[in-house]
C-alpha cells in the first residue's frame, strides 16, 4: 500500500517504520490529500501496542505495516529509546493528531465517520468542536471476531465517504478494521487509528494536563485515575525496557 507522508523519512524501531515527522507536519500534510483518494489508514503505536505486537508477531503485525503511516505514540518509548541511543522519531499521539487536525484542517461543516466509543462521547465532540456532519456506528464488544460483523463495519464507513475516519474501537481490534476496509477497496479517505482520543478531547474522558502529557506522565494520570484496569496494563508496559534493550543490542551487533 502507498504511503501517505513518503515525503517524510522513517525511522525503524521494533519491527516497524515510523515517519520522522513532526505533529503540524503530518496533520498538514494527512489534511492536504483529496477525500477521492483510496482509503489508507494511520496507525500510532504506544509502549503497550509494542508489547502486545512482540507477543502476537505473526498475526497483528501485518496489520500495523500495512497502514499508510506509522507514528510513534508514546514518551515513554521515546525517553527510554534516547537513552539507550536508538533513532528515534518525534512523538505523535492519536489524540494530538486529531485535535490538531479538528483544531485547524477540518471544517465543521465537512463529513466525518466515526466508528467505536459511544454516543455519548461522539455528542461531546461534536459539541466541542461544532461539527454538523458526524456519522457514527458503534459495534458491539468483541465484534472483530465476528465477520459478519467487521463487514458491516467496513460497509457502513463505506456508504458514509468522509475525508477522514475516526477508528476509536481500541488496537488491535481499530487496525483490524482498517486493514480490512483497505483490503475492500471501496471506501476512500483517511482512517485514523486513534483509541480513546474521541472521549479525551471531547471532555467525556478527562485528559492529563498539558504539562503531564509533555513530561511523559500521562501514564500516572490515567494510572491514578483507574488504578486496578490501568495497573495491570502498565505492568506489562514495563516490559518495553527490555525490547528496547534487546533492539539496542542487536543494532550495536550489525556495526
Amino acid at each position: 500500500m502507498p504511503g501517505l507522508l513518503d515525503r517524510f523519512p522513517t525511522v525503524q524501531l521494533l519491527g516497524l517504520d515510523l515517519v520522522s515527522a513532526r505533529l503540524p507536519e503530518v496533520a498538514a500534510a494527512l489534511a492536504s490529500r483529496s477525500g477521492a483518494e483510496k482509503f489508507s489508514y494511520v496507525v500510532t503505536p504506544n509502549a503497550d501496542h509494542f508489547v502486545r505486537l512482540s507477543d502476537i508477531y505473526e498475526s497483528a503485525i501485518g496489520l500495523y505495516q500495512a497502514a499508510g503511516s506509522v507514528h510513534l505514540d508514546s514518551r515513554v518509548v521515546h525517553t527510554i529509546a534516547r537513552m539507550l541511543h536508538l533513532p528515534v522519531p518525534p512523538v505523535v499521539t492519536g489524540s494530538d493528531l486529531t485535535f490538531e487536525l479538528l483544531q485547524h484542517w477540518i471544517n465543521p461543516d465537512e463529513p466525518i465517520t466515526i466508528v467505536g466509543t459511544t454516543r455519548e462521547a461522539v455528542d461531546c465532540l461534536r459539541t466541542r468542536f461544532k461539527l454538523s456532519n458526524v456519522a457514527h456506528h458503534c459495534p458491539p464488544f468483541g465484534f472483530e471476531r465476528h465477520q459478519e460483523l467487521v463487514e458491516e463495519c467496513a460497509e457502513y464507513v463505506e456508504a458514509h465517504p468522509a475525508r477522514f475516519v475516526l477508528f476509536a474501537c481500541g488496537a488491535p481490534r481499530q487496525e483490524l478494521l482498517a486493514h480490512r476496509i483497505a483490503q475492500r477497496s471501496r471506501a476512500t479517505g483517511i482512517g485514523l487509528c486513534i483509541g480513546s482520543a474521541v472521549d479525551q478531547l471531547g471532555g467525556h474522558e478527562r485528559r492529563a494536563p498539558a504539562w503531564m502529557r509533555h513530561c511523559g506522565l500521562e501514564w500516572s494520570w490515567r494510572l491514578l485515575r483507574a488504578p486496578s484496569r490501568m495497573g495491570r496494563r502498565y505492568l506489562a508496559d514495563f516490559r518495553i525496557f527490555g525490547l528496547l534493550l534487546s533492539e539496542a543490542r542487536r543494532s550495536r551487533l550489525a556495526l
